[in-house]
């Protein structure tokens, strides 16, 4: 069944369809949610919240944009939302766990042991890195953290952010350079102790 005969479904009053479409989209939102608000229980209470609006609001879906891209909207718009009303909570994964550690999950990651001075340092590099991420502005660290950490294209990244494609490929570039930037004024400034 298609996205857009699954909503027909669900427009026509069947709420059994409904349910297929959170079994299918949920793991999707609730993953995105997660990168952005690094809390699993927070990121299960936007979920759900993301389903409300859905609920509510799928008559408004313009069937023009495919449906996973609305669910990102709203998801980040959601996730935006509440690290907007809860700044003290972390916002982002890091992008080194993404690379160094591919497929683990975070709990596999969070096991693994950092007790030689190797690790130590790399554990020092993870904060830096999040401290950079956490830096960027807003708009950079949505496109950043949905193309790196989601495997979002551009093109949707662009649909999702209500913006042009050059701009979305601006802000993951800015975003790139100023994490750069981040961490080498850091590693400069700790080599001056």
């Amino acid at each position: 069944m298609t996205d857009k005969e699954l909503v027909s479904k669900i427009l026509s009053g069947n709420q059994l369809y409904f349910k297929i479409l959170v079994d299918k989209y949920q793991p999707m939102v609730l993953n995105t949610c997660y990168h952005f608000v690094r809390n699993k229980n927070d990121a299960e209470d936007i979920t759900q919240e993301v389903f409300i609006e859905v609920f509510q609001s799928l008559n408004k879906f313009k069937k023009q944009s495919k449906l996973s891209t609305w669910l990102y909207k709203i998801t980040v718009n959601k996730s935006l939302n509440f690290i907007r009303d809860h700044k003290k909570r972390r916002i982002f994964k890091s992008i080194e766990n993404f690379f160094t550690y591919g497929d683990k999950s975070e709990i596999e990651i969070a096991d693994i042991s950092l007790q030689d001075e190797e690790n130590e340092l790399k554990q020092q590099r993870l904060i830096m890195l999040r401290e950079a991420i956490k830096a960027l502005p807003k708009k950079q660290k949505t496109a950043f953290v949905l193309h790196k950490y989601e495997n979002v294209s551009y093109k949707d990244i662009a649909e999702i952010m209500n913006t042009s494609l050059a701009s979305v490929e601006g802000l993951i570039h800015r975003a790139k350079i100023n994490v750069q930037k981040y961490i080498l004024k850091k590693i400069d400034k700790n080599q001056k102790f």
